[in-house]
């Protein structure tokens, strides 16, 4: 089977099904190799919470060095470039996570640490915040359209 398509110079390109079937099973091989390097990065990497603001990607390297070798120390910061107070660090290791979840609860700069595993988002997961789709607050409708189809009701 052939696919035929018209091009602008009135020319005609046929072309076998299978050169489609490659094209696309190598769109979704370059995208299943990024998704695995991606949750591999992820299994090596922690998340630390709960730093403080005047932290430097330095000091949170130092007090995670005696865990392994590390990477990357990635501070995230908002649009005004002010530290969120989390932090994300990077391990060469997998070994070097179970050694950094020991360090949960440590301070720095005065403060408790939370140390987690990095989590893996799942793309196209959308995390809802509870709320009804089709109405603004789940469970109170809109004055106007509570008794709609119901009748008069003089108490609302």
């Amino acid at each position: 089977m052939a696919y035929c398509f018209n091009f602008p110079l009135s020319s005609i390109v046929c072309l076998p099904l299978f050169f489609f079937l490659f094209v696309f099973s190598e769109e979704e091989s370059e995208a299943a190799a990024a998704t695995a390097e991606k949750a591999e990065v992820d299994a090596r990497s922690i998340y630390v919470g709960n730093v403080d603001y005047a932290c430097l990607p330095e000091e949170v390297q130092q007090h995670f060095q005696f865990c392994g070798t590390i990477n990357r120390v990635t501070i995230l910061t908002d649009s005004f470039g002010q530290p969120k107070g989390f932090a994300y660090v990077e391990f060469d290791e997998v070994e070097a996570v179970q050694n950094a979840l020991l360090l949960n609860e440590t301070e720095l700069h005065g403060r408790p640490l939370k140390v987690c595993p990095k989590r893996t988002n799942i793309p196209g997961m959308k995390q809802s915040r509870g709320r009804h789709p089709f109405y603004p607050s789940y469970g109170k409708l809109p004055r106007f359209r509570r008794f709609l189809g119901y009748g008069y009701s003089p108490y609302y």
